[in-house]
């Protein structure tokens, strides 16, 4: 299965090759990112029957781990590389002109870093795809049009480059105490040596820098002039996508490393200081954007509440709330671009289209958590999960996470009371082909809704491969570590086994029990 390497370098190389294809050819070079995100996913989809089956790594250049560099390849990394290689097509930035290139390549770019740092098992190569995806992300929400996107963008770019700083430091202690990147190897060894203060403090580190981007308490500040200034379809991928994948990187480190109950207890005081901090600016803000992008904000402290939990109840409740404020926000961005501006310019926006003021609705309704809609299940599961945990902090959490949901319902149905109010001027009416795509995750939303029964068994065994740390060692070291390697002739498990061809992978895949 080494195909599963080229959805990260054909993007890659299309990013740069982009430019030079479309100055002769802007017709053909216009279409060329989005086939190729759709071979991509085929690639993904191939690999995704094999991934469930027993899931296996690919070795970069013969060397396996934890000597070379690897992918790991699961259905909790495939989904995550799924997501962005669609929601990728599905916001691909047509934009005409001069911009086109330059905006395409970086979505390439921006893409292919993402799906690079689903996939990879060492922390190193993690951190470098994390770059790119900065990279690709400040050349993408700069938007000429807007005066105020410059400045939010220098923001970004200072908040982020705080947040490298911290995760390099962070990466280098680890290495430090430990000697090696690749996670599999991370997860013997971190019990007996990152539990002191200094191991502690790298595990802290790593969580703020990767923070940045998962929109995590008290590194978000740049979030909102973002999302509110940024082209409507980046804001769409950087909240909706991009997001989550620094909250995978986040997930994999205290499921794999398993620090304990303080870095755990530290992860649900900063999602209780996002879900608060969050929706009482969204409530307050009187832009839909800047609405959106602080709900956003406390969205995401939901999903690290979710994940601090232990086991797979944990893992369950925050795959669900990923996947659902991944299709939910990215269909509100959407509808915000041509609903820009203060609320009280939105009066009468839905009967002027009642679709759009439909699907907003439907959104809204999904993400407070009514009945029977995804959301409800979402929350259900994460109240679930901090029931059955107790405690005071947990407890806590609870409460606030409750509290959080009836301010989420006050600001979302104040602005669907304002849609639907008789106009008093020219309500703004959304652009067709935003609609269009909105209209498509309105109805994702709805086949999860009958769907619902198919979707929570398989996250179940996605959650499982999630939290199964011995099944991640198992499929990630060579046999002759002595770990998985009982009965074995160790002759033939050697550190080439995996070269990157797909014999050597089904050879290494055939050996295992």
């Amino acid at each position: 299965m080494s195909q599963v390497v080229l959805p990260i370098v054909l993007p890659l190389l299309l990013a740069f090759l982009l430019p030079v294809v479309m100055r002769p050819l802007p017709g053909v070079g216009r279409w060329l990112g989005p086939l190729l995100l759709v071979y991509d996913l085929w690639l993904l989809g191939q690999a995704w029957p094999a991934a469930g089956a027993a899931p296996f790594s690919v070795a970069i250049g013969g060397f396996a781990p934890p000597l070379g560099i690897n992918l790991y390849v699961d259905s909790l990394a495939l989904l995550f590389a799924l997501a962005v290689q669609l929601m990728g097509l599905l916001l691909w930035p047509w934009s005409d002109g001069e911009e086109a290139p330059r905006r395409q390549s970086l979505a390439l770019l921006l893409i292919a870093s993402s799906t690079g740092m689903a996939l990879s098992g060492d922390l190193f190569n993690i951190y470098v795809w994390y770059e790119l995806a900065s990279v690709a992300a400040f050349g993408l929400v700069i938007d000429p049009a807007r005066a105020a996107s410059f400045a939010a963008s220098l923001r970004y770019l200072l908040i982020s480059g705080l947040g490298s700083v911290l995760t390099l430091v962070g990466i280098t202690l680890v290495y430090v105490r430990t000697g090696t990147l690749n996670l599999a190897q991370l997860a013997e060894l971190a019990p007996g040596t990152l539990t002191g203060p200094l191991g502690m403090g790298a595990l802290v580190l790593m969580l703020l820098g990767f923070g940045v981007k998962a929109e995590l308490f008290p590194v978000n500040h740049w979030v909102p002039g973002v999302y509110a200034s940024a082209p409507a379809r980046i804001s769409a991928l950087l909240a909706g996508v991009i997001s989550k994948l620094a909250v995978l990187v986040l997930a994999r480190l205290l499921y794999l490393m398993q620090p304990g109950a303080e870095v755990a207890g530290l992860v649900t005081g900063l999602g209780i200081l996002g879900m608060v901090s969050g929706e009482l600016a969204a409530w307050r803000a009187r832009d839909l954007r800047r609405m959106l992008a602080y709900s956003s904000i406390g969205q995401l402290g939901m999903i690290f509440v979710a994940f601090s939990l232990p086991g797979k109840a944990g893992a369950l409740a925050g795959l669900a709330l990923v996947l659902h404020h991944l299709v939910v926000k990215s269909g509100l961005f959407l509808l915000a671009e041509r609903w820009d501006g203060a609320l009280e310019r939105l009066r009468g926006a839905g009967r002027v289209s009642p679709l759009a003021g439909g699907l907003f609705v439907l959104f809204a309704l999904s993400i407070v958590g009514v009945p029977p809609l995804p959301g409800f299940w979402a929350k259900l599961m994460l109240m679930q999960g901090l029931a059955a945990e107790g405690g005071w902090l947990y407890g806590t959490a609870m409460a606030v996470f409750m509290t959080a949901t009836v301010v989420e319902a006050s600001y979302l149905l104040r602005v669907a009371d304002r849609l639907f109010a008789a106009p008093e001027g020219k309500a703004p009416r959304p652009a067709v082909g935003g609609l269009a795509l909105t209209s498509l995750l309105g109805g994702g939303l709805l086949v999860a809704l009958v769907t619902v029964n198919p979707l929570a068994r398989t996250l179940d065994k996605v959650a499982g491969v999630a939290v199964d740390r011995d099944g991640y060692l198992l499929h990630s070291l060579p046999r002759e570590r002595g770990r998985v390697g009982e009965g074995g002739d160790p002759g033939s498990h050697s550190p080439l086994t995996l070269a990157l061809s797909p014999r050597g992978v089904e050879r290494e895949r055939g050996a295992r029990p």
